[in-house]
């Protein structure tokens, strides 16, 4: 259950339903997703969280199929099912295939399977990596 109720599209005022406005015009979505709707509890980290993945998502030296199969990838370490889900989409949307998803999931387990190993036979980083 969550901590506080989402603000929905009709309870939004003032920078809040600017804000909704911009997501679903960006995003290219009739609805604003949960995520947000939550946030909206706090304007300020609304806004910022909105500004913020704006600036780091937009396409750069990485592209942006990539940049959400890193986003993916980190939500599938830290295991936000919600993350995983929306970004998953979101990757597709900008052209992911379903190869490309098993590949980052197999990845992302034999990196978490591995570290874990790494980290509990205290594994000394060899010289020639330093």
């Amino acid at each position: 259950m969550p901590i506080f109720k989402p603000i929905s599209e009709n309870e939004a005022k003032g920078k809040v339903k600017e804000i909704y406005e911009e997501i679903k015009k960006v995003r290219q979505i009739t609805e604003v997703p949960n995520f947000w709707k939550t946030l909206a509890n706090n304007s300020e980290t609304l806004e910022r969280t909105w500004t913020s993945l704006q600036q780091v998502m937009k396409k750069g030296a990485l592209d942006s199929v990539f940049k959400e199969l890193i986003y993916v990838a980190v939500s599938i370490t830290n295991g936000c099912e919600y993350c995983i889900k929306s970004h998953s989409i979101a990757a597709k949307k900008k052209g992911a295939t379903d190869e490309m998803l098993n590949e980052m999931i197999a990845v992302v387990g034999m990196a978490n399977e591995t570290n874990r190993l790494v980290e509990g036979y205290q594994v000394e980083v060899d010289s020639f990596l330093k």
